[in-house]
């Protein structure tokens, strides 16, 4: 199975490269970011020994088409998308937090809850509530943005604004564009037949002081969406509901004794079931886009974004 896993290029102009779980960035020329989507899977903060075939293509595909159905409402640092992987965007001084909004109790907040908890990131959810019921009004659970390795930290706004990550006056900003997206999000999905549950997104300031959205949109990675017809159904007879997200790989491997912990190993991965990842990742993407998947061609992949990248670098005018 052909994947890409890592790269190593060295762009004309290339200053720096970051890596992160899923994503390698380089800076070219402190002016843009070349962003390539790699097809590593990422759960519970932790690097899974293999590749998803086609994973990047549709992170970046899904991320790419949701910048441009919300760019009326919410900029983005998106400039294009030269190859099937990379998006290129602008450079933007990212803000050191993650905007986690939720619109229902599932994931984390449900495991949080299901603990007794009843504020999270300083939010309180409503008592009387079961795993996947929807919150009266979608709430704002942020993270702290963790280094590669170490676990996302849950934070609150008064946290944020007392220790100075976010000035008020930014995070008002923040706050206000991430109710928008996840209001525009959760109309296209509902218009797809799904239900967006909860998400996050990333933001960045660009040179000019602007605040753009910045990363991926509505991914499988970053998101967790539900089957609409037959939810109530499902939550009124408490069974599990039909879901497209990563969520399913987590609960494998909890099934499999893995969460991320010490000492914990992450189990065996055999090649029929990346295969299955790979089939529900494409099952998500030609859900939430409407449009069939079209594979790209993997026979070389680094040489393929090496090509067009390059081809893109040379013909880019500021």
């Amino acid at each position: 199975m052909k994947t890409i896993t890592s790269s190593n290029f060295n762009f004309p102009g290339q200053k720096s490269v970051y890596k992160g779980k899923v994503r390698e960035v380089y800076n070219i020329n402190d002016d843009l970011l070349v962003m390539i989507a790699t097809d590593r899977l990422s759960a519970f903060d932790v690097i899974m020994p293999k590749g998803i075939p086609y994973k990047g293509q549709i992170l970046n595909q899904i991320a790419s088409k949701f910048m441009q159905l919300t760019q009326d409402i919410v900029p983005n640092w998106l400039v294009a998308n030269p190859d099937p992987n990379v998006a290129v965007g602008y450079l933007c001084e990212p803000f050191k937090v993650e905007m986690v909004i939720r619109g229902y109790l599932s994931g984390h907040a449900a495991r949080e809850y299901a603990e007794g908890k009843r504020v999270l990131c300083g939010v309180e959810m409503p008592a009387g509530m079961k795993e996947n019921d929807k919150f009266p009004t979608p709430i704002i659970t942020p993270t702290t943005k963790a280094a590669l390795g170490t676990h996302d930290e849950d934070i609150s706004k008064e946290e944020i604004l007392a220790q100075g990550i976010v000035s008020k006056e930014d995070y008002e900003v923040l706050e206000k564009y991430t109710h928008a997206l996840y209001q525009r999000g959760t109309e296209i999905a509902a218009s797809r037949g799904l239900i967006l549950v909860d998400t996050k997104y990333e933001f960045g300031k660009t040179k000019d002081g602007k605040i753009v959205l910045i990363d991926e949109i509505h991914t499988p990675d970053s998101s967790r969406y539900f089957y609409a017809d037959g939810y109530q159904e499902r939550q009124d007879n408490n069974e599990a509901q039909k879901q497209l997200s990563k969520e399913f790989v987590r609960q494998w491997l909890i099934s499999n004794g893995f969460q991320g912990k010490d000492g914990q190993q992450i189990p065996e991965m055999t090649d029929e079931y990346i295969e299955t990842v790979s089939d529900r990742y494409i099952e998500l993407y030609e859900n939430i886009i409407g449009e069939k998947f079209e594979k790209a061609d993997v026979s070389n992949i680094q040489e393929r974004i090496e090509q067009n990248v390059n081809t893109f670098l040379a013909s880019y005018k500021k």
